[in-house]
């Protein structure tokens, strides 16, 4: 799906939104946003992860889409994204739907915003090295960036709980009561 283009209930228009040129605007938001648009074309086309992968790291990247370069993207990153939700789609679709209203499975999930909170728990679940609240703000923006509806809300409450259960440590300072100790 081009960048520009918003499914669902959202805008149609051709060139890229505000908020994806500024997630390309970083080597990492260029290779979150280029590894989202990976994601979607494996997911649509069942096409090899590796092979994808390649034409995105040879072909896409520099590339305008819609009047967007994804420009300097972090090329280690990108592939990291890319190969690890591609290899843990199971595990992640696990750990998004234990944070998921019960009527609300994975699968329901459009195509787009289920890669979009893929890629979001990977980094939560297995890039450690990533601060959760960092992680959450990129991929609301990119949900932003695609989605003019409820989604971006819907990313942040999924991602936000997924990080509270896989990372408490990072939350203690906030979640604490003003008069507990420490506080």
């Amino acid at each position: 799906m081009p960048v520009g283009a918003k499914p669902g209930r959202a805008n149609n228009g051709p060139s890229a939104s505000a908020s994806a040129r500024t997630l390309a605007d970083t080597p990492r938001g260029a290779a979150r946003l280029g590894a989202v648009q990976a994601l979607y074309q494996i997911e649509l086309s069942g096409g090899s992860p590796k092979l994808i992968l390649q034409e995105f790291l040879e072909h896409r990247l520099g590339e305008a889409i819609d009047g967007l370069s994804l420009g300097e993207a972090d090329r280690t990153f990108l592939g990291d994204l890319v190969e690890g939700v591609a290899a843990e789609s199971a595990s992640l679709d696990d750990m998004l739907a234990a944070v998921l209203a019960e009527d609300w499975p994975v699968e329901r999930l459009e195509t787009l915003l289920r890669v979009i909170l893929r890629a979001g728990a990977y980094e939560l679940g297995y890039r450690p090295d990533i601060p959760a609240r960092a992680t959450i703000t990129e991929y609301v923006n990119l949900a932003q960036a695609f989605f003019d509806g409820k989604e971006p809300g819907m990313a942040n409450g999924v991602l936000d709980n997924l990080a509270h259960s896989l990372r408490p440590e990072e939350f203690e300072d906030q979640d604490r009561q003003p008069d507990e100790p420490g506080g």
